[in-house]
């Protein structure tokens, strides 16, 4: 039987850099609180004018101006979820299971006989 060839990691296949993940988490962090200061504004603007509907209106800029911050801190302090499948330990059980089949003896391993008569 062949041996299982060597398969290189390729750099494609690498995860991002710790600085990057940095980088990516502080600008969705900061386009979140640009979300919460929008709702700010925008309330304020609302109350200002005195717009009709506005009690309808203050209480979904409140909700924003809640929810959004809870958010970004908990989107900003998690990192990107691994790149393994879930089930990559099942896989990997099974080929484990049909690898002791390499260890036999060349008597005990199952191979073709080729006969030469017709």
């Amino acid at each position: 039987m062949k041996r299982q060839a060597y398969r290189p990691i390729l750099i494609t296949d690498a995860s991002q850099s710790q600085d990057d993940q940095l980088t990516t988490r502080q600008r969705r962090y900061i386009a979140m609180m640009g979300v919460r200061v929008a709702c700010l504004i925008v309330g304020a603007i609302l109350v200002g004018a005195r717009t009709p509907l506005l009690w309808l209106w203050l209480p979904l800029l409140a909700v924003g101006m809640l929810v959004v911050p809870w958010l970004a801190v908990l989107l900003a302090n998690d990192r990107p979820p691994k790149e393994r499948h879930r089930l990559a330990n099942r896989f990997r059980a099974r080929r484990q299971t049909e690898a002791p089949a390499m260890s036999l003896t060349a008597e005990e391993r199952p191979h073709k006989i080729i006969d030469g008569e017709p």
